[in-house]
Protein backbone atom coordinates (compact mmCIF):
# COMPACT_ATOMS: atom_id res chain seq x y z
CA UNK A 1 0.00 0.00 0.00
CA UNK A 2 1.37 3.18 -0.59
CA UNK A 3 1.61 5.77 2.08
CA UNK A 4 -0.44 8.97 2.22
CA UNK A 5 1.09 12.16 1.85
CA UNK A 6 1.03 15.50 3.98
CA UNK A 7 1.61 18.58 1.83
CA UNK A 8 2.49 21.98 3.28
CA UNK A 9 1.20 24.54 0.33
CA UNK A 10 2.89 28.61 0.26
CA UNK A 11 1.11 30.38 -1.34
CA UNK A 12 2.84 33.48 -2.53
CA UNK A 13 1.85 36.80 -3.05
CA UNK A 14 4.67 39.93 -3.69
CA UNK A 15 7.12 38.02 -2.31
CA UNK A 16 5.37 36.46 1.13
CA UNK A 17 3.26 33.84 2.12
CA UNK A 18 -0.27 34.63 2.32
CA UNK A 19 -3.72 32.93 3.24
CA UNK A 20 -7.17 33.63 2.50
CA UNK A 21 -10.88 32.29 3.09
CA UNK A 22 -12.55 31.02 -0.07
CA UNK A 23 -9.69 32.37 -2.27
CA UNK A 24 -10.71 35.90 -0.78
CA UNK A 25 -9.41 38.20 2.37
CA UNK A 26 -5.62 37.02 1.98
CA UNK A 27 -3.44 37.71 5.17
CA UNK A 28 0.28 37.37 5.42
CA UNK A 29 1.37 33.87 6.71
CA UNK A 30 5.20 34.59 6.73
CA UNK A 31 8.89 33.99 4.69
CA UNK A 32 8.15 31.22 2.46
CA UNK A 33 12.24 30.93 3.02
CA UNK A 34 11.67 29.87 6.52
CA UNK A 35 8.29 28.08 6.40
CA UNK A 36 9.28 25.59 3.54
CA UNK A 37 12.43 24.62 5.63
CA UNK A 38 10.84 23.94 8.37
CA UNK A 39 8.30 21.56 7.31
CA UNK A 40 11.27 19.69 5.54
CA UNK A 41 12.35 19.13 8.87
CA UNK A 42 9.13 18.31 10.64
CA UNK A 43 8.27 15.98 7.89
CA UNK A 44 6.06 16.68 5.02
CA UNK A 45 6.48 14.03 2.58
CA UNK A 46 6.38 17.29 -0.12
CA UNK A 47 6.18 20.74 -0.41
CA UNK A 48 3.72 23.02 -3.10
CA UNK A 49 4.71 26.74 -3.89
CA UNK A 50 1.98 28.40 -5.66
CA UNK A 51 2.29 31.96 -7.28
CA UNK A 52 -1.48 32.72 -6.88
CA UNK A 53 -1.47 35.98 -8.96
CA UNK A 54 0.86 35.26 -11.57
CA UNK A 55 -1.71 34.44 -14.08
CA UNK A 56 -3.65 37.29 -12.94
CA UNK A 57 -1.10 39.81 -13.38
CA UNK A 58 0.40 38.04 -16.56
CA UNK A 59 4.00 37.42 -15.20
CA UNK A 60 5.91 34.53 -14.74
CA UNK A 61 6.32 32.84 -11.67
CA UNK A 62 8.77 33.90 -9.32
CA UNK A 63 11.97 31.39 -10.65
CA UNK A 64 13.95 33.23 -8.05
CA UNK A 65 12.32 32.92 -4.68
CA UNK A 66 11.57 28.84 -5.36
CA UNK A 67 15.42 28.41 -6.04
CA UNK A 68 15.72 30.00 -2.19
CA UNK A 69 13.34 27.58 -1.13
CA UNK A 70 14.82 24.48 -2.70
CA UNK A 71 17.61 25.37 -1.01
CA UNK A 72 16.32 24.47 1.91
CA UNK A 73 14.51 21.51 1.57
CA UNK A 74 15.13 17.94 0.69
CA UNK A 75 11.51 17.05 -0.26
CA UNK A 76 9.81 16.90 -3.91
CA UNK A 77 8.87 20.36 -5.01
CA UNK A 78 5.95 21.43 -6.99
CA UNK A 79 6.12 25.10 -8.19
CA UNK A 80 2.79 26.58 -9.84
CA UNK A 81 1.48 29.81 -11.40
CA UNK A 82 1.67 31.71 -14.63
CA UNK A 83 3.50 28.46 -16.49
CA UNK A 84 2.39 28.20 -20.20
CA UNK A 85 4.96 27.07 -22.02
CA UNK A 86 8.12 24.32 -22.56
CA UNK A 87 10.60 26.88 -21.20
CA UNK A 88 8.44 28.18 -18.13
CA UNK A 89 8.65 24.58 -17.18
CA UNK A 90 12.20 24.15 -17.76
CA UNK A 91 13.65 27.49 -15.62
CA UNK A 92 11.48 25.80 -12.69
CA UNK A 93 13.43 22.82 -13.03
CA UNK A 94 16.59 24.26 -13.26
CA UNK A 95 15.38 26.43 -10.48
CA UNK A 96 14.89 23.55 -8.15
CA UNK A 97 11.68 22.87 -8.91
CA UNK A 98 10.82 18.48 -9.16
CA UNK A 99 7.13 19.31 -10.69
CA UNK A 100 5.07 21.87 -12.00
CA UNK A 101 1.47 22.70 -11.03
CA UNK A 102 -0.58 23.97 -14.30
CA UNK A 103 -4.16 25.21 -14.20
CA UNK A 104 -5.58 28.17 -15.87
CA UNK A 105 -2.95 28.12 -19.09
CA UNK A 106 -3.60 24.17 -19.12
CA UNK A 107 -7.45 25.09 -18.95
CA UNK A 108 -7.47 27.72 -22.40
CA UNK A 109 -4.83 25.46 -24.01
CA UNK A 110 -5.49 21.72 -23.33
CA UNK A 111 -2.36 20.48 -25.72
CA UNK A 112 -0.07 22.53 -23.26
CA UNK A 113 -0.78 19.20 -20.82
CA UNK A 114 0.33 16.79 -23.85
CA UNK A 115 3.32 18.73 -24.55
CA UNK A 116 4.48 19.77 -21.35
CA UNK A 117 4.01 15.49 -20.32
CA UNK A 118 6.05 14.99 -23.80
CA UNK A 119 8.71 16.27 -22.74
CA UNK A 120 9.06 15.82 -19.27
CA UNK A 121 7.22 13.12 -18.32
CA UNK A 122 3.76 12.43 -16.99
CA UNK A 123 5.28 11.95 -13.21
CA UNK A 124 6.44 16.18 -13.49
CA UNK A 125 2.87 17.03 -14.72
CA UNK A 126 0.59 18.38 -11.57
CA UNK A 127 -2.94 19.38 -12.84
CA UNK A 128 -4.37 22.09 -10.47
CA UNK A 129 -8.29 21.90 -10.27
CA UNK A 130 -10.05 24.89 -8.52
CA UNK A 131 -13.72 23.50 -8.53
CA UNK A 132 -16.77 24.97 -6.87
CA UNK A 133 -20.20 23.85 -6.25
CA UNK A 134 -23.46 25.77 -7.87
CA UNK A 135 -26.57 25.75 -7.44
CA UNK A 136 -27.33 22.72 -9.46
CA UNK A 137 -25.28 20.94 -7.14
CA UNK A 138 -22.54 19.75 -9.31
CA UNK A 139 -18.47 21.24 -9.08
CA UNK A 140 -17.38 23.66 -11.68
CA UNK A 141 -14.19 24.69 -12.78
CA UNK A 142 -12.24 27.90 -11.74
CA UNK A 143 -10.09 30.13 -13.38
CA UNK A 144 -7.49 32.93 -12.12
CA UNK A 145 -7.06 31.43 -9.00
CA UNK A 146 -10.76 31.17 -8.59
CA UNK A 147 -11.67 34.68 -10.43
CA UNK A 148 -13.23 33.33 -13.70
CA UNK A 149 -16.23 30.42 -13.46
CA UNK A 150 -16.53 28.18 -16.07
CA UNK A 151 -19.24 26.11 -17.51
CA UNK A 152 -17.13 22.58 -17.54
CA UNK A 153 -17.65 19.88 -14.82
CA UNK A 154 -14.60 19.06 -12.61
CA UNK A 155 -15.07 15.84 -13.09
CA UNK A 156 -15.04 16.07 -17.12
CA UNK A 157 -11.78 18.17 -17.05
CA UNK A 158 -10.10 16.28 -14.95
CA UNK A 159 -10.46 12.81 -17.04
CA UNK A 160 -9.44 15.10 -20.27
CA UNK A 161 -6.50 16.45 -18.43
CA UNK A 162 -5.04 12.80 -17.15
CA UNK A 163 -5.80 11.73 -20.58
CA UNK A 164 -3.27 14.37 -22.23
CA UNK A 165 -0.44 13.49 -19.64
CA UNK A 166 -1.54 15.17 -16.22
CA UNK A 167 0.63 12.73 -13.93
CA UNK A 168 -1.08 14.25 -10.43
CA UNK A 169 -4.65 16.01 -10.16
CA UNK A 170 -4.87 19.02 -7.26
CA UNK A 171 -8.23 19.85 -6.14
CA UNK A 172 -8.53 22.97 -3.97
CA UNK A 173 -12.01 23.13 -3.26
CA UNK A 174 -12.82 26.70 -3.40
CA UNK A 175 -16.09 26.73 -1.21
CA UNK A 176 -14.27 24.69 1.90
CA UNK A 177 -10.77 26.69 1.06
CA UNK A 178 -9.69 28.38 4.55
CA UNK A 179 -13.32 27.55 6.39
CA UNK A 180 -11.19 24.38 8.48
CA UNK A 181 -14.41 23.06 8.46
CA UNK A 182 -12.85 19.74 6.56
CA UNK A 183 -12.25 18.60 3.04
CA UNK A 184 -14.17 18.04 0.29
CA UNK A 185 -14.95 14.85 0.43
CA UNK A 186 -17.82 14.02 -1.98
CA UNK A 187 -15.94 15.84 -4.64
CA UNK A 188 -12.76 14.35 -3.77
CA UNK A 189 -14.08 10.71 -3.77
CA UNK A 190 -15.51 10.78 -6.78
CA UNK A 191 -12.18 12.10 -8.43
CA UNK A 192 -10.05 9.31 -7.01
CA UNK A 193 -12.46 6.42 -7.71
CA UNK A 194 -13.08 7.50 -11.70
CA UNK A 195 -9.05 8.55 -12.05
CA UNK A 196 -6.26 6.58 -12.53
CA UNK A 197 -3.66 8.80 -11.05
CA UNK A 198 -2.77 10.49 -7.31
CA UNK A 199 -5.41 12.92 -6.26
CA UNK A 200 -4.39 15.43 -3.70
CA UNK A 201 -6.91 16.95 -1.57
CA UNK A 202 -6.89 20.79 -1.44
CA UNK A 203 -9.11 23.06 0.99
CA UNK A 204 -10.90 22.68 4.48
CA UNK A 205 -8.53 21.29 6.45
CA UNK A 206 -8.76 22.22 10.33
CA UNK A 207 -8.17 19.66 12.36
CA UNK A 208 -6.08 16.07 12.69
CA UNK A 209 -9.99 14.11 12.03
CA UNK A 210 -10.60 16.20 8.31
CA UNK A 211 -7.08 14.50 7.41
CA UNK A 212 -8.53 11.53 8.65
CA UNK A 213 -11.40 11.25 7.21
CA UNK A 214 -10.20 12.58 3.65
CA UNK A 215 -7.88 9.91 3.29
CA UNK A 216 -10.38 7.52 4.54
CA UNK A 217 -13.74 8.49 2.89
CA UNK A 218 -12.76 10.97 0.52
CA UNK A 219 -9.65 8.28 -0.85
CA UNK A 220 -7.27 11.18 -1.17
CA UNK A 221 -3.37 9.74 -1.97
CA UNK A 222 -2.67 13.02 -0.49
CA UNK A 223 -3.57 16.29 1.57
CA UNK A 224 -2.77 20.17 1.18
CA UNK A 225 -3.18 22.36 4.10
CA UNK A 226 -1.61 25.50 4.42
CA UNK A 227 -3.16 27.91 7.65
CA UNK A 228 -3.01 25.22 10.12
CA UNK A 229 0.41 24.43 9.46
CA UNK A 230 1.47 28.15 8.95
CA UNK A 231 0.23 29.22 12.02
CA UNK A 232 1.17 26.14 13.88
CA UNK A 233 -2.52 24.68 14.80
CA UNK A 234 -1.10 21.33 13.85
CA UNK A 235 2.07 20.54 13.70
CA UNK A 236 3.04 18.12 11.15
CA UNK A 237 4.76 14.93 13.26
CA UNK A 238 1.62 15.20 15.56
CA UNK A 239 -0.68 15.27 12.85
CA UNK A 240 1.51 11.80 11.38
CA UNK A 241 1.55 9.93 14.49
CA UNK A 242 -2.33 10.27 15.31
CA UNK A 243 -3.08 9.02 11.25
CA UNK A 244 -1.07 6.41 11.69
CA UNK A 245 -2.71 5.39 15.05
CA UNK A 246 -6.01 5.64 12.69
CA UNK A 247 -4.70 2.62 10.77
CA UNK A 248 -3.65 5.58 7.98
CA UNK A 249 -0.39 3.78 5.43
CA UNK A 250 1.93 7.49 6.86
CA UNK A 251 5.51 8.06 6.44
CA UNK A 252 6.74 8.75 9.56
Amino acid sequence: MLTKRIIPCLDIKNGRTVKGTNFIDLRDAGDPVELGARYAAEGADELVFLDITATQEKRKTLSELALRIAHHINIPFTVGGGISSVEDVRVLLDNGADKISVNTAAFKNPGLILELSGVFGSQCIVLAIDAKREADGKYYVYLNGGRVATETNCLDWAKQGVELGAGEILLTSMDHDGTRNGFAVELTGLLAESLPVPVIASGGGGTMAHFSEIFKAGKADAALAASVFHFKEIHIPVLKEYLNDEGISIRI
